[in-house]
């Protein structure tokens, strides 16, 4: 015999073989299976085994899946069983494993309704509304034999409990009962066990496999031989629900027609590959609304739905139909087909004697066998057929008659995706596109995109808002004019014609043309001008050309508040242009662009409400931990934190101060509050602190700032409103409260940010309360908390203030408190704040108070101070 081999085989790969197949054999040939597995190290001893072999060995055992669970009496013939072998050695390796493929792809296709995507969701979902509270007997018949195998038998049970879920079980109602049947039929519960629905599924459940032949017309003669085990009288309908794969081994016409003539219904419900043929011979006529297909459990319930629906389950719901669809079952039949000849040898009458002959080699192959057919189902009107929500939102049905709408970002103002968001601030709003080639035809559609979503979500008919937009390249040009539009219409179609144009990107040029040329002004009367708030929101994702920071200080100066929206890539551009991090949008992604319409409108209208400390006055001291125990990669990360959060703060002698202290074992200011007077200055100092990297202190670097920060001579304003932000991981805690406890008393407070793992207690005896203490579990998260410890300064802003504490008096000078201002009482110092030593001799001189004051001289050297910051006093 001559053997063509293919590739090697490991006996691991044929256990692995035996194990997907073993649950579909019955028990004579498991046995067989278990017996040629003792063989498998003696055929391959070692880690690579021969072709012929493995492949030898693979198909003697793959005979085992071809024979049947009770062969006839031909088979017990070792001629048989020998002839069997050689042609199972003959065929191709690739021709036998497709036994052993995953059957869940056919059966997934073995019944297809020809309709488009959007009706099959209707009917899917109908399936999932459907319910039946019509009092009817239902019995479902399952076959449990080998050739559905446990698998099989498994999604029969599923799907006999998803229809569970359309019936509306009670004693006085639906009740169900079930039968299996292979060799024998087995009653598994009568219709009278079980009297609810959870019961009755969890009975299902437990159900097991049975195995055997496929004995469907036995079954059917033991349904009329006992009836329906525990139903009710002949007045109440009767539904067989017989699911199986329809290839009995026996005669199943006149058994089931008999059943039929009683008055039974009978749905016949295919499993894995089923025969339709018989399936429809054994159903109910019309035979096209009584045979359905259980891999898909909401389109089978709603095919019996829809069936019972006219007769049996008479109750209707609004607005559902039920309607005809043509429809493709399929049949999986193997074929034998002749591939070629192979050289065989024949034995002759002479002993010892053989002739070498070509013997006809036939290949099986599997088909699939189309029966088109029509299909009945239940679909019913979608609350989202008349498409309810605009602006691009999303409809999504809840139900038969409610939906709700999924909006983008800026809608949402009602249940139709209604714009929420509006520029109800009025100002003039220059957009300026880049279309340079930086940005590609790609970044500018996308801008354009972006612009058109955010006008839609924002401008309503009475916005106050001027609206133009510029686009810029090697050359600027404004082809929509601010305020050339009042409705919304013109302005996208305006919008739509803008073209890509390629060319450098010079941002910086374009910034000082659109401060010149971009906003005209406009009189509202005659002789009034309309003079709004004026914005450039600048879109761009690629870096200039040429320098930015000095046009857009210009533009600035110029009252021009400026925007930056772009990605991550021009974040440090964007925060050049703008002058302030918070007045820049960055995106992650091209997607995350749109979800950053509500920032920029609420970005635009913070132009006529300045926020948090924006105007409010503050002394300001951050405290960094630049000790050893932080480290120098984490010590980096703080710095940037006290400098991204500085940007926050208008920085001049009105507004806010900020002082920095760094400490280790020693505190030491690295600059005073009264020593930069603009936020540049300030930003760049920041980035000369020092790291110390010895022990750390937290009690020394407050004490520190008790002495020789908080204080007049250091710029420390009286009335002003006093904050500390300590920066540290927990470490040299342990003596802090007191000075902490100390400023607190003079009216200063003490904001602890701690990062990583510290003693909660002793964190919360130095910031005084839990309101005053944040922890951050890393350094990476440092930034997220920004907003957040940034709010909790400003509300402290805004606070009434003590003009006494912290004591603005120098040299152990008292102060003494007025309605709305206060004086120094000093002793053998004088001046305002007791600053300049009395001269020895000379008795002490009162000052010359202003005509206004009503300051009584007192016994003792003093100094009236009227407070620039009238606040009401403060506890």
């Amino acid at each position: 015999m001559q053997y063509k081999g293919t590739a090697p085989l490991h006996p691991r790969f044929l256990d692995h073989v035996l194990r997907v197949a073993k649950d579909h054999l019955p028990p004579r040939s498991k046995r067989r299976l278990r017996a040629q597995r003792s063989s498998a190290a003696r055929l391959c001893p070692t880690a690579t085994c021969g072709a012929v072999r493995a492949e030898a060995e693979l198909r003697s055992r793959l005979l085992l899946l071809l024979l049947p669970a009770e062969p006839p009496r031909v088979a017990h013939s070792r001629a048989w069983e020998r002839r069997r072998f050689v042609t199972m050695n003959l065929l191709p390796l690739e021709s036998l494993c497709v036994f052993l493929l995953p059957q869940v792809w056919l059966a997934l296709g073995m019944q297809e309704i020809l309709a488009d995507q959007e009706t099959i969701g209707k009917i899917s979902a109908a399936g999932q509304l459907m319910w039946c509270s019509a009092s009817v007997d239902i019995l479902f018949l399952l076959d449990g034999s080998y050739s559905i195998g446990r698998g099989s038998f498994e999604r029969s049970k599923h799907f006999a409990g998803k229809l569970c879920d359309a019936l509306d079980i009670h004693p006085g109602r639906v009740r169900v009962g079930m039968v299996q049947f292979s060799s024998a039929p087995h009653l598994e519960f009568s219709l009278d066990s079980y009297l609810t629905k959870q019961e009755v599924k969890e009975r299902i459940k437990r159900t097991a496999f049975r195995g055997g032949s496929t004995e469907t017309g036995r079954a059917l003669k033991y349904i009329l031989h006992k009836g329906f085990p525990g139903g009710r009288n002949l007045t109440v309908p009767k539904i067989l629900i017989i699911i199986s794969d329809g290839k009995s081994q026996g005669s199943t016409a006149v058994p089931a027609m008999q059943v039929k003539e009683r008055g039974t219904t009978v749905f016949a419900v295919g499993i894995k590959f089923p025969r339709w043929e018989e399936l429809h011979a054994v159903a109910s006529e019309p035979t096209e609304q009584h045979v359905l297909f259980a891999g898909d459990a909401s389109d089978a319930a709603n095919g019996l739905y829809s069936a019972l629906s006219s007769s049996i389950c008479s109750v209707t719901t609004p607005g559902c139909k039920v309607e005809s669809f043509p429809c493709e079952r399929r049949t999986l039949e193997t074929e034998k087909e002749l591939a070629g000849s192979y050289v065989c040898w024949k034995g002759s009458k002479q002993q010892n004697v053989m002739h070498a002959s070509l013997c006809p080699f036939y290949r099986l192959k599997r088909v699939s066998v189309k029966h088109p057919s029509r299909c009945f189902r239940t679909v019913c009107t979608d609350p989202c057929d008349s498409q309810p929500c605009q602006n691009g939102g999303t409809c999504v049905p809840e139900g038969l008659d409610k939906y709700h709408c999924l909006c983008p970002v800026g809608y949402g103002g009602g249940t139709h995706c209604a714009p929420k968001l509006s520029l109800e601030c009025g100002v003039d709003l220059l957009f300026l596109m880049d279309s340079s080639a930086g940005v590609t035809l790609e970044g500018f559609l996308r801008y354009k995109a972006f612009l058109k979503r955010f006008l839609q979500a924002v401008m309503g008919r009475d916005s106050p808002a001027n609206v133009g937009v510029a686009q810029y390249d090697t050359s600027i040009r404004i082809p929509i004019e601010v305020g050339q539009h009042k409705d919304v219409f013109g302005l996208m179609k305006s919008i739509d014609a803008l073209n890509f144009s390629g060319g450098g990107t010079l941002t910086g040029r374009a910034l000082r043309y659109v401060a010149q040329h971009g906003f005209r002004r406009t009189p509202v009367f005659a002789d009034v001008l309309d003079d709004l708030p004026r914005v450039v929101v600048l879109l761009t994702d690629s870096k200039s050309q040429d320098p930015v920071a000095e046009a857009a200080k210009y533009a600035r100066d110029r009252d021009l508040l400026l925007i930056g929206v772009g990605s991550s890539f021009v974040r440090a551009e964007l925060a050049e242009v703008t002058g302030n991090p918070k007045q820049t949008v960055v995106y992650s992604d091209p997607q995350d662009l749109f979800n950053r319409i509500p920032e920029l409108q609420r970005r635009i209208c913070s132009v006529n409400s300045p926020e948090g400390c924006q105007v409010q006055s503050l002394d300001l001291v951050f405290a960094v931990d630049a000790s050893a125990g932080v480290g120098l990669a984490n010590f980096l990360q703080l710095r940037d934190f006290v400098r991204s959060s500085s940007w926050q703060f208008t920085i001049n002698r009105d507004v806010t101060q900020i002082a920095l202290v760094a400490y280790g074992s020693r505190a030491r200011t690295v600059f005073a509050l009264d020593t930069y007077t603009n936020n540049s200055a300030l930003l760049q100092a920041i980035n000369q602190m020092p790291f110390l990297g010895d022990v750390a202190s937290a009690s020394s670097a407050l004490l520190h700032i008790h002495s020789d920060v908080m204080t007049v001579q250091k710029g420390a304003r009286p009335g002003v409103s006093k904050v500390v932000v300590l920066l540290t991981n927990g470490g040299g805690m342990e003596d802090a409260a007191a000075p902490a406890r100390h400023l607190r008393d003079n009216g200063v407070m003490v904001f602890v940010v701690v990062i990583g793992d510290a003693e909660r207690d002793t964190l919360l005896r130095v910031a005084g309360s839990p309101s005053y203490l944040v922890h951050i579990s890393s350094y990476e998260d440092l930034q997220r908390y920004q907003d957040l410890i940034t709010e909790r300064i400003c509300e402290e802003a805004k606070s009434p203030v003590n003009l006494c504490k912290p004591n603005p008096c120098m040299n152990q000078g008292v102060c003494i408190l007025k309605p709305g201002s206060y004086w120094c009482e000093c002793h053998g110092w004088e001046g305002p704040h007791c600053e300049s030593r009395v001269p020895r001799g000379d008795s002490p001189r009162s000052p010359v108070l202003p005509t206004d004051s009503h300051v009584q001289q007192i016994p003792g050297t003093f100094q009236h101070f009227s407070g620039a910051h009238r606040h009401p006093k403060r506890s």
